[in-house]
């Protein structure tokens, strides 16, 4: 496993692997590696024959009163778990690597970056489509591999490469739980054991929504509604969004005609989490 901090010497490690016929995997993260990553790493081993996990903390997704300074880091142990996972390449560079003093460009992606999470941070969006942008261009992977926990990152990211004709494919897998039920997510280090408890209350709203959606109720302010009493029934859980989207386009669906998107955002104390579920309609 190679450990690689500049931009050039990742382009030509992954020029060297595309050149000897391998399909190569990219999976980006912001390290603190937990087991829905690993997951992504282990459908990337799968699908190609080289795999690259980049390892950075994009400071231009974080909103000025976010954690950026606080959020977990812990690149030895994350270098370990990959290197039992057999990935090929780290790709770990600095801020000043990936951000010139002189970088003035940008990417957005206008309508889908203000919706769910991206009208709550503001910004939001434009630092992960830039970032992601930057990361497929040094890495020139086949495929990349996201999870469905960030679901409306996924629907940016799309209409991105869509857009911009980029030559990646994009794996979505699926979200790892813990056995409560709460998505597995770096920023979950934040919580004591009682807010851990509490945090469950994201996934037991979105499954009573799905339950309802399963008994036939396709009305999505009657959904809503059931899911937001599960939520208000834990005042230590503070609701920054229920929303029920296409998964796409991430606008709100009324009604619920075609496979939409319950998603949830909440702040346990301080720590923001987020989770989805599907909606199939029989």
């Amino acid at each position: 496993m190679k450990i690689i901090a500049s931009i050039p010497e990742m382009l030509a490690a992954s020029r060297l692997a595309r050149g000897e016929g391998k399909q190569l995997g990219l999976v980006p993260t912001m390290g603190a590696l937990h087991l829905g990553h690993l997951s992504l790493v282990q459908a990337a081993k799968k699908q190609c024959q080289a795999v690259a996990v980049s390892i950075f903390v994009n400071p231009t997704q974080f909103g000025p009163t976010e954690d950026l300074a606080k959020y977990p880091r812990s690149f030895d142990r994350d270098r370990d778990l990959l290197q039992q996972e057999g990935v090929d390449f780290i790709f770990a560079p600095s801020t000043e690597e990936m951000y010139p003093l002189e970088a003035t460009a940008w990417v957005t992606v206008e309508s889908l970056s203000e919706r769910l999470c991206g009208r709550s941070r503001p910004g939001h969006f434009r630092g992960v489509a830039t970032v992601v942008a930057k990361l497929f261009h040094i890495v020139e992977p086949h495929r990349a591999f996201f999870g469905q926990k960030d679901a409306a990152q996924v629907a940016v990211i799309r209409r991105m490469v869509r857009d911009l004709n980029v030559p990646v494919e994009i794996v979505v897998c699926p979200i790892v739980r813990e056995p409560s039920g709460l998505a597995m997510s770096s920023r979950n280090a934040y919580l004591s054991t009682e807010q851990r408890q509490s945090a469950v209350v994201l996934y037991a709203s979105l499954k009573e929504i799905t339950h309802r959606f399963q008994a036939g109720e396709r009305d999505a302010a009657n959904l809503i509604a059931a899911g937001k009493k599960v939520v208000a029934g834990e005042p230590s859980v503070r609701l920054d969004y229920l929303e029920i989207v296409d998964p796409d386009t991430l606008e709100p669906m009324q009604p619920i005609t075609h496979p939409a998107l319950v998603a949830i955002a909440a702040f346990v104390g301080t720590t923001r989490l987020i989770d989805n579920l599907p909606l199939e309609p029989q």
